[in-house]
């Protein structure tokens, strides 16, 4: 059955199965798109969960002529993500000593906390930007779609997604310097 076979099911009947052949039909690619934002197998799956929920939810909202339902699913996990970090960084941030962790193997644990910690810094400042730029460089970055379907997806044009993510890249380069020598 195809795709949107299953959307109109799920958006008229509320049909179940139709439900979860489209969960079923995205779950891998939507945990992939948040996994890498977010450095952690269980925040990961959380926000997955909360993002196809929400599509379910709103699936009779989906309107096919602005933007492919992909896109659209997409674009819902973005705004989940950019909650999430937005939280995050309202609550106070526990500090691990080295006596709280067992070292195994330090070479794979140094370079998988550095790979962490930067990745734990870009979102940080990532998230001080403008909901448009974020949604923008997300999807571009992690979601590896073109200026040209951002700008569509988004209503900005080409232009305007390729301007403001050049823009906040340059901002996030100066402001991440010291991490990058």
């Amino acid at each position: 059955m195809d795709e949107h076979r299953l959307i109109r099911k799920v958006a008229a009947r509320g049909d179940r199965d139709a439900a979860d052949r489209l969960v079923r039909l995205y779950y891998d690619e939507v945990f992939r798109f948040v996994r890498r934002q977010v450095c952690d197998d269980d925040t990961a799956w959380d926000l997955t969960q909360e993002t196809l929920i929400s599509m379910l939810r709103t699936i009779g909202f989906f309107d096919a002529r602005l933007a492919g339902f992909r896109t659209w699913l997409l674009r819902i996990a973005t705004n989940k993500i950019i909650d999430w970090h937005r939280s995050r960084a309202r609550r106070p941030q526990v500090t691990l000593t080295l006596d709280d962790v067992e070292v195994v193997d330090t070479t794979d644990i140094t370079v998988g906390a550095e790979q962490t910690q930067l990745t734990q810094r870009v979102e940080s400042a990532l998230s001080r930007y403008p909901t448009q730029a974020q949604q923008i460089f997300r999807l571009h970055v992690f979601g590896q779609r073109t200026f040209a379907e951002i700008g569509q997806e988004l209503g900005t044009g080409d232009n305007t997604a390729k301007t403001t993510y050049y823009r906040l890249v340059g901002k996030l380069r100066k402001e991440l310097a010291d991490d990058f020598v």
